[in-house]
């Protein structure tokens, strides 16, 4: 994802085969008398440890069961992911899913591009056993305004993008329930249009099978009577984040719950372009929490924003985008989240 201000493994359960034994006794001249024992073993789906989602209001299906074998990119109290605009292709997601449990996956074009390369990828990278990030591209304040002087509202612009991504998650095979994650960009408090569409998006999806979510910044942003002033400003300035904001108008309108993706990538909090990330126990909105409505955080950017990632910038390459082991050529943005399948995509 690319920024434009200041932000922003279950498998599938296979059905057990039965296996059915057939035992015969008796015979006779005329007539064959058999017994037959059916002996049926593994007919039922154990279903795996409750996972909730963000807050939803209507039951989840049972998760099934978690593999015996270890998750690639369990850390403590979370699970390492990971997120870009262009899908790397099968061999470099096999490579990747040595170190990350789930993928971000994009149901309409990426920020800034023109086509969606992760389109049909859903069922290769369920047999890999990746875990899923659903997202679908959010509006630009200045597309927002240009439609709403065409004559089309914000509420109506949303509602139209949001009926597109529930068809493209249908269309993509996700489950009910999934939770879509709409990538807010532009950080800061919302203006008036912007949260008029965030959240018609967001109910809009929430009408439907599937479940709201929103990526947004949770980087502070400093303010006096609501207008951003720069850091380091007069102890009177006030404090709130992109997040903050988007959470106190759900409640206040009585809106359906909506999960949150926190993108906070400065150095502190966040570690840098590091594997060894894990949740933080004590620095406010990075503890991630399956029963709230953070489920995950995006802790490096590639490229990386210089002014907030200079106490880590060692950590990123030459070059400033963050790279995994095992794909030194696909550049990505590094997650954690709750579980290692934070939309139940799966």
């Amino acid at each position: 994802m690319r920024r434009i201000s200041l932000t922003c493994l279950n498998f599938p359960a296979r059905p057990g085969k039965d296996k059915r034994h057939v035992w015969a006794m008796g015979r006779t001249l005329a007539i064959c008398v058999g017994i037959i024992i059916l002996a049926s073993t593994g007919c039922s789906h154990a279903s795996g440890p409750a996972e909730t989602a963000a807050a939803p209001s209507r039951s989840s299906p049972p998760h099934p069961a978690q593999p015996s074998t270890p998750i690639p990119g369990a850390v403590a109290g979370g699970y390492r992911g990971f997120d870009r605009n262009e899908y790397p292709g099968g061999q470099t997601m096999a490579a990747l899913h040595r170190s990350f449990a789930f993928t971000g996956y994009w149901l309409s074009n990426p920020p800034g591009e023109t086509s969606n390369t992760w389109k049909g990828k859903r069922e290769t990278l369920l047999r890999q056993g990746w875990g899923f990030l659903v997202l679908s591209n959010g509006r630009l304040d200045a597309e927002i305004l240009k439609a709403q002087r065409r004559g089309t509202s914000p509420a109506a612009l949303a509602r139209s993008d949001a009926a597109s991504a529930i068809a493209s998650a249908r269309t993509e095979g996700f489950p009910a329930h999934t939770i879509l994650f709409l990538d807010q960009e532009e950080g800061g408090e919302l203006l008036t249009e912007q949260a008029a569409y965030l959240l018609a998006w967001t109910q809009t999806v929430a009408a439907s099978e599937y479940l709201p979510g929103v990526y947004a910044s949770g980087q502070p942003v400093f303010t006096v009577s609501g207008n951003p002033v720069p850091v380091g400003s007069p102890a009177t300035a006030g404090q709130t984040t992109t997040i903050d904001d988007i959470r106190s108008r759900v409640v206040a309108g009585g809106l359906h719950p909506v999960a949150i993706f926190d993108a906070q990538d400065a150095c502190p909090p966040a570690p840098g372009c590091s594997l060894q990330a894990r949740p933080l126990a004590s620095s406010g909105e990075i503890v991630l929490n399956p029963g709230g409505n953070l489920l995950a955080w995006q802790y490096a950017q590639s490229p990386r924003r210089p002014e907030l990632t200079r106490s880590c910038a060692a950590t990123y390459a030459r070059d400033g985008n963050c790279y995994a082991p095992g794909a030194p050529q696909a550049f990505l943005d590094m997650d954690l989240a709750s579980s290692p399948d934070p939309s139940h995509g799966r």
